[in-house]
């Protein structure tokens, strides 16, 4: 909210002094954001037993008052930190904790006591200025004292007392517990990964049970739920251990460590995984279950694989809402969706779903068996691994160790009396040829494949080997999909179509441009990047007696495409020129993740 203009603190002997809610009410109220009622409300709230330990910003944000400024919105912790701000005449910050230089601001070894005594934290450090950040613009004596320890300039911004009191602890309590772990390991144990394994084959105990290396895993965990991360990077390097998250399809550096608690960490992981700790040099797979800040139980696939300075360690987070999701938040549009449920609610058959890793394949897959799936329907599936664990459906897990495999596991199914089968993965011959099998025999099949169209799905399973009478009988469609990140709904802002972008998007099919394009921003909201979340794009092949027709051992592949637009298949492009239109994503955007159209396309037009 912008409080330019703004009418600064009065002349008042306020230096040295902690801001009092009184005070506070009765700025707010004179500048026009509180009422007489909110302001009493404020004072009665401020009476209560235990509400003087918080800020007195925090209590009024939590009277929930109204914008006198603009109806239906109410007055945000962010909204009043940058009123003061304002009235303080010192800039206002919102603490992006991707973008702090974690290892800088802990680096000036300040007492975590005395940045708690003062209320304040280090946001930002150069060679001639360390910024600070405060809810407490009267109280400056701390500024001189660190002038002389640090010899460096001081700057103050003001932030929200909640972020500074929260990310305080968060950075340099971890600070601590990785000075702790990595001064009570023998870094003599960088020396090579053999001698390393040999050494805890022989002690027979665990170096990462200690007491900073479990507080370090924990933190890990909760803030990368905190911080909508889908999954989680652990990189060995030559000098440290990078630890990375990546949000929104996009990798963030989040942190650095020492090697030895890098090889710590990843132990403590690889325990509660329930993988081999002692092995590392092949690659390994496992799973873990913990649970969220929000109270909800959440999957985290583990992998990790031997490099030149040691075992990198990949975890994939499994959102737990899903299984919760509806069809148009996966991104179906309306006719998309009509397509899709003509197709799943077929009793025999199979569909798959293609795109390449991370593009919500499984998602889209669990949440069409939650729709689909019934008291009366016995619904199963195999998996490698199973990713979100639903207490409606009978999983199975892939276990090639000791002969689980995918077309083993479909053989097991079949005995099951199952009615819809979902196969995690089609990667063979005999895999596929089950999954034919037991779409002739009555059973609805689902699964997955990677190619980069729908059309190439018929291609790839020709290439396996699957007879061309079998894929005309039994395969009812296919969807491509990938995911696109959507606009920041807080700062996307309109401007005027670029028929260029639109034409490069919308050439073979001549669709007329929206009244508007919006374009990506960038706030405090998506971290300045101007996208918050991400969504999917969708096309459908829905296979037509005409489009069965097409499917030969010599298939033509442009004449299947051209046959599936003819038929009303909506291509990648064009369902992203839809998304855009519709004001959800920016054209840059589907040229990064949708394949151009082939010349196949041109001239058909989807009905």
């Amino acid at each position: 909210m912008d409080f330019t203009g703004i009418k600064k603190f009065p002349a008042r002997n306020w230096r040295g002094r902690n801001l009092e809610l009184g005070f506070l009410l009765e700025e707010l109220h004179r500048d026009g954001l509180l009422d007489a009622e909110e302001v009493e409300r404020g004072y009665q709230m401020g009476r209560r037993k235990n509400q003087g330990m918080l800020h007195p910003l925090v209590l009024i944000a939590n009277l929930k008052p109204g914008d006198r400024r603009a109806s239906a919105r109410v007055l945000s912790l962010e909204d009043l930190t940058s009123w003061l701000a304002a009235k303080a005449g010192l800039p206002y910050q919102r603490i992006d904790p991707l973008k702090l230089e974690v290892k800088a601001i802990t680096s000036l070894n300040l007492p975590l006591a005395y940045l708690k005594r003062f209320n304040i934290m280090p946001v930002r450090v150069s060679e001639e200025t360390v910024v600070m950040a405060t809810a407490e613009p009267f109280v400056e004596e701390w500024t001189k004292e660190l002038r002389q320890v640090l010899q460096k300039k001081i700057e103050r911004v003001i932030v929200n007392p909640l972020d500074i009191q929260r990310y305080r602890h968060e950075f340099f309590a971890l600070a601590e517990s990785v000075r702790g772990a990595s001064d009570g390991r023998d870094r003599s144990s960088r020396i090579s990964d053999f001698e390393q394994l040999v050494t805890l084959g022989r002690a027979g105990k665990l170096d990462a049970s200690d007491q900073h290396i479990v507080h370090i895993v924990d933190w890990l965990l909760q803030y990368a739920f905190d911080q909508r991360a889908s999954d989680i990077h652990l990189e060995p390097r030559r000098e440290s251990g990078k630890i990375r998250f990546r949000i929104d399809g996009v990798l963030h550096h989040i942190y650095q460590v020492p090697l030895n608690v890098m090889a710590a960490v990843t132990s403590r992981i690889k325990v509660l995984g329930r993988m081999d700790v002692a092995e590392k040099r092949r690659p390994q797979d496992g799973r873990l279950k913990t649970v969220t800040p929000q109270g909800e139980e959440v999957e985290l696939r583990l992998s990790t694989m031997p490099t030149t300075f040691g075992e990198k360690l990949v975890m994939r987070i499994f959102d737990p809402g899903a299984l919760k999701k509806s069809f148009q938040e996966l991104g179906f549009s309306d006719e998309e969706l009509k397509i899709w449920r003509s197709m799943v609610e077929q009793p025999h058959g199979i569909i798959l779903v293609t795109g390449p890793t991370g593009s919500g394949k499984t998602t889209t897959l669990y949440s069409t068996l939650r729709h689909i799936t019934r008291p009366e329907l016995n619904v199963c599936t195999v998996e490698d691994p199973i990713e979100i664990v639903d207490p409606n459906l009978n999983q199975m897990q892939v276990q090639p160790s000791i002969g689980v495999t995918f077309a083993s596991g479909v053989r097991t199914l079949l005995r099951q009396d199952p009615d819809i089968i979902m196969v995690g993965e089609i990667r063979d011959l005999e895999t596929a040829e089950i999954a034919v099998q037991a779409s002739l025999t009555g059973h609805l099949v689902l699964s997955t494949l990677h190619t980069n169209d729908a059309a190439s799905a018929v291609t790839r399973l020709l290439d396996l080997g699957v007879s061309d009478f079998l894929i005309q009988a039994t395969l009812l469609g296919v969807t491509a999909q990938r995911l696109v990140r959507t606009l920041c709904p807080f700062c996307k802002e309109p401007v005027a179509v670029d028929q260029h972008f639109w034409h490069l998007l919308t050439a073979p099919w001549k669709i007329p441009p929206p009244a508007q394009f919006y374009r990506a921003v960038g706030c405090s909201e998506c971290r300045r990047t101007g996208y918050l979340g991400r969504s999917a794009i969708f096309e459908i092949m829905h296979v037509t007696p005409a489009l069965a027709g097409l499917i030969t051992a010599s298939v033509n592949l442009e004449s299947l495409r051209h046959q599936a637009v003819s038929d009303g298949m909506r291509p990648l492009r064009l369902s992203g020129a839809n998304a855009v239109a519709a004001g959800l994503t920016t054209p840059e955007e589907i040229f990064r993740v949708a394949p151009p159209p082939p010349e196949a396309e041109i001239g058909a037009g989807p009905r």
